[in-house]
């Protein structure tokens, strides 16, 4: 089951290339500047998800794709890395997938030559855990020496 915060970093990545989302059949898609602002997601960003989650979410989705976000929100659905452009994908749990990723109506994507979407991350924080691991002892099967 894809869980709330693994959709809304599907819509962030996604969003970053430039991608819109649909809140319903008759209003424009959204399109956002800035997603990511820091540590954090930008108060726009945070916005938008909130009017999605109280909008209408089966009308909801991600421009170029074919599941609502309501549809995400359910059980049968999971959030993968896609073969081609190790971007963010739904995929239903059983059924038919959608042979599309979202990055087929981008000309520029996918490419190397460019940084991959993000998520914010807490620098601090990340680095505190990449301190601990280093502090942790190796196990007894790894070390080396007398």
């Amino acid at each position: 089951m894809a869980t709330p915060q693994q959709i809304k970093e599907y819509l962030a990545c996604w969003l970053q290339l430039g991608k819109a989302v649909c809140l319903d059949h008759q209003s424009e898609p959204r399109k956002l500047l800035q997603i990511v602002q820091g540590d954090h997601y930008s108060p726009e960003f945070e916005a938008l998800w909130n009017q999605i989650l109280t909008h209408d979410p089966e009308n909801c989705y991600l421009d170029g794709s074919d599941a609502s976000i309501a549809e995400l929100l359910r059980e049968n659905w999971d959030i993968i890395d896609c073969a081609r452009c190790q971007m963010p994908v739904s995929l239903p749990k059983a059924g038919v997938a959608s042979p599309l990723c979202p990055c087929h109506d981008l000309p520029n994507w996918p490419n190397t030559e460019l940084p991959q979407p993000r998520i914010p991350v807490e620098s601090n924080q990340h680095l505190q855990s990449i301190y601990q691991r280093l502090r942790e002892p190796m196990p007894s099967a790894i070390q080396t020496g007398p």
